[in-house]
């Protein structure tokens, strides 16, 4: 007797720089007892990934498929930013066996997520206007990258178009960004967001600190925040301090652009580590410091997405779209 009733489910996965998350879903809801976590480097490519879960999953036979990339997608082809994978539909197919497919980016994901998480993992940063159900949203991923989706509801449905904003220039307000940059330059060639605002890039951040006192220390994100969270480094508190500060003028920048009047979501593992910081350090008036928009920036509500699961959710509900049963 097979475990699941064959063309029934959908599976949906979170492919990842270092690992992919794959479980199978039905409806808008994913099926957390199906939820497994493979690591990318013992496999060649994502078909073997999928392939080995079928497999572990007692050959399940999946009616639509859906996958979240981090990495951009045009065509129906994904290529891996920080993964030497391509993955395309016919490859999807194939390996999923499944009749209808998708391919969102992770952050297109995690905007098709909205609506539908659960209250408690979503945690309020700063309060906004009151806007209607519709009004349109931002989602600002921080992770191992960064990148931004902006959310639309529409008549027809919820667009939620992808982009590759963490590659845009680094913004420069005072003299010790300026400093920062030339010491991402000098290593990378070229200022980018994503060189700051993402785990390695608060790495980089600590080791600026430490060359502007002729004192290279280096330090891993993970030990940096530990240490913000026990109070007893100043070096890594001025560094999450920093960081924050860039993000809310970036996360500023980026809702000057959308104007999401229905709210802005940080999601990624960094913006969930960060959660509870982002007021001490300053996120708040860094976010609104616009001049004369100062006061227009109140129109924003920001939150952090605390469910890791929320680019599963997302897929799913972006097939349910995809099949007509929204």
């Amino acid at each position: 007797m097979p475990k699941h009733p064959a063309d029934t489910y959908c599976l949906v996965a979170d492919i990842g720089g270092t690992n992919t998350r794959v479980a199978l879903s039905q409806g808008r809801k994913v099926l957390t007892d199906t939820i497994r976590r493979y690591r990318n480097s013992e496999f060649p490519g994502l078909e073997s990934v999928i392939t080995r879960y079928v497999a572990d999953e007692d050959g399940v036979d999946t009616r639509a498929a859906c996958v979240a990339v981090a990495g951009p997608v045009r065509d129906g082809r994904a290529s891996m930013t920080n993964l030497d994978w391509t993955i395309d539909k016919t490859t999807l197919a194939r390996a999923t066996g499944s009749e209808t497919v998708a391919i969102l980016n992770d952050l297109q994901a995690q905007g098709h997520a909205l609506g539908y998480l659960a209250p408690e993992n979503v945690r309020q940063i700063l309060t906004g206007a009151e806007a209607n159900a519709n009004a349109a949203k931002l989602v600002i991923g921080v992770g191992t990258g960064f990148n931004a989706a902006p959310v639309f509801d529409t008549d027809h449905g919820r667009l939620v178009t992808p982009s590759e904003s963490g590659h845009a220039n680094l913004p420069i307000r005072t003299e010790q960004e300026l400093r920062l940059c030339q010491y991402v330059s000098s290593a990378h060639g070229f200022p980018a967001i994503e060189d700051v605002l993402s785990g390695r890039g608060l790495e980089r951040v600590y080791g600026f600190l430490g060359a502007e006192v002729d004192d290279p220390v280096e330090a891993s994100a993970a030990a940096i925040m530990a240490a913000c969270a026990k109070g007893d480094d100043a070096r890594s508190v001025e560094a999450a301090r920093i960081f924050t500060r860039i993000l809310g003028t970036v996360a500023g920048n980026l809702s000057l652009v959308q104007l999401p009047f229905g709210g802005v979501f940080l999601a990624g593992g960094v913006a969930r580590a960060f959660a509870p910081h982002l007021q001490t350090f300053g996120f708040g008036e860094a976010f609104r410091d616009k001049g004369r928009f100062a006061g227009f920036m109140g129109n924003f509500a920001v939150s952090v997405i605390e469910d890791d699961y929320a680019a599963l959710i997302g897929s799913a509900a972006h097939l349910t779209a995809i099949l007509g049963e929204a």
